[in-house]
């Protein structure tokens, strides 16, 4: 007896119950296709009956596969499965070990872009992070592009993305503008797809594009209390003043927060807030953007809210909301002093990049939030090297000569086969002589240039700079 329990008991240990998802990820996301096996190790050809016990609300039924296409919250458990022998009450395995299904919300990526300010032509790296990146992921990226029609942007797709990228970064190249951009992940097949992130912009805070944004007054920080007007100018009649704001997830517009009056917006006095800043017109152009700023304190420091032309003077200052006394002010750029006296200005007379940075001022043990001052650099026109003009001088007075003796000689001969004379036509209006070689002239240049047909003169080839354009 005692022999046929323990071989009964060792057919029932023989094979063991397992269950597996797949696709075996870590996280799975709400609309995902998924598919729970329960597996007997050593099974053979033995046919099974299965049984599941789970934790969800949502119970497989008595089979060895059970796929769901499109996952919710409600299966989210721990999922247990045995199998016992066809026609057979005796012969079955133990409950398997539990395996968790988690079930998440849809997935939402987050993007980030670097640099968020751009200078010319600068590279722009996106990133977008999700969590478990190798699990499969391809990613997405699109650039946004404003809508004439209403206030929406259009996702229109970067370039070599229509499939997705297996990495997860992403380089522009080149960018000039502000723009916007997001990213989305997708896995499995049919793929699932998660959300679009949320937004990030790239500014450009270039000014001598076809659109410019301006503020007045013109600084990039401000009391919550002062007036503060944005306007737009460039070729186009209807612009829109939009901000984005580090709290925000999308961007909004001048009707949100201010009162849009043709070109432009007046911030209420009630809704100024640390944001960017930039006008978009219904045709397409881009201003420049600012970086305000607003302050609770006593005391801002007065800076350009654009960048400063290289060679340009500028004056910083600071500001109290109430009058003080006169006493020491300290200034600085980094977190070094470069002035301390009783002036509340700092005069820069030509700015030079070196003057790039972080300004604040210090009065009375209190300071100001500090602020980034951008110098743009005007690109160098190059100039021919002072050492080869007397070599170009040399050269040109050769080719001179080389022109000159030629067309000598070819205006003598026109003018008499037996001597080199210029006979003089008498003006029938005046007695004075006067001579009229224009046409010799011009027919010995003729023939010259004949003789000379496709031969340029290095002097001929000298010409003055041109001024680049600013690419800026």
């Amino acid at each position: 007896m005692g022999h046929a329990l323990l071989g009964v008991f060792g057919l029932f240990c023989s094979n063991k119950a397992v269950v597996t998802l797949q696709p075996n990820w870590s996280e799975v996301y709400r609309g995902e296709r998924i598919t729970l096996r329960c597996e007997i190790t050593d099974g053979g050809d033995t046919e099974w009956e299965y049984e599941w016990r789970t934790t969800s609300s949502e119970k497989p039924p008595d089979q060895n596969k059970h796929s769901i296409t499109s996952v919710t919250e409600s299966h989210s458990g721990d999922y247990r499965c045995k199998g016992r022998e066809n026609h057979t009450q005796h012969s079955s395995t133990g409950w398997s070990d539990p395996i968790n299904l988690t079930v998440s919300d849809r997935l939402l990526p987050v993007l980030t872009v670097s640099p968020s300010w751009l200078s010319a032509g600068a590279s722009v790296t996106l990133n977008c992070s999700v969590e478990d990146p190798s699990a499969g992921w391809r990613f997405y990226w699109y650039k946004m592009v404003p809508d004439p029609s209403d206030n929406y942007y259009r996702l229109e797709l970067l370039p070599g993305s229509s499939s997705g990228t297996e990495q997860d970064s992403y380089i522009v190249h080149g960018q000039s503008l502000t723009v916007g951009y997001r990213c989305r992940a997708g896995r499995g097949d049919p793929e699932y797809s998660s959300y679009t992130s949320y937004p990030k912009y790239v500014w450009s805070a270039d000014f001598n594009s076809s659109a410019s944004l301006t503020v007045s007054p013109d600084s990039a920080q401000h009391f919550t209390s002062d007036s503060v007007s944005l306007r737009c100018k460039g070729t186009s009649t209807k612009w829109r003043v939009w901000r984005f704001s580090p709290e925000d997830r999308y961007r909004s517009d001048c009707s949100d927060w201010g009162t849009m009056t043709r070109s432009t917006c007046n911030i209420k006095a009630d809704s100024t807030s640390d944001a960017v800043y930039w006008c978009e017109s219904r045709s397409g152009e881009f201003s420049n953007a600012v970086n305000i700023t607003v302050q609770d304190g006593d005391m801002i420091l007065l800076s350009p809210a654009r960048p400063v032309t290289e060679g340009h003077s500028v004056s910083l200052s600071c500001r109290f909301r109430s009058q003080t006394s006169d006493s020491i002010v300290f200034f600085y750029h980094n977190e070094k002093v470069i002035q301390s006296d009783s002036r509340w200005e700092l005069n820069i007379s030509a700015v030079s990049k070196s003057d790039e940075g972080f300004y604040k001022c210090r009065h009375s043990g209190r300071e100001s939030a500090q602020s980034w001052m951008s110098v743009q650099v005007i690109p160098v026109v190059s100039r021919p090297d002072s050492s080869s003009f007397p070599v170009l001088l040399v050269v040109g007075l050769v080719c001179g000569i080389v022109l000159v003796i030629p067309l000598l000689v070819l205006f003598c001969y026109r003018a008499s086969k037996d001597s080199c004379f210029v006979r003089p036509v008498q003006s029938e209006s005046t007695n004075t002589d006067h001579v009229d070689y224009e046409n010799d002239h011009y027919s010995a240049l003729c023939h010259y240039s004949a003789l000379l047909h496709g031969d340029v003169c290095l002097y001929d080839t000298i010409r003055g700079p041109q001024e680049a354009e600013h690419a800026q």
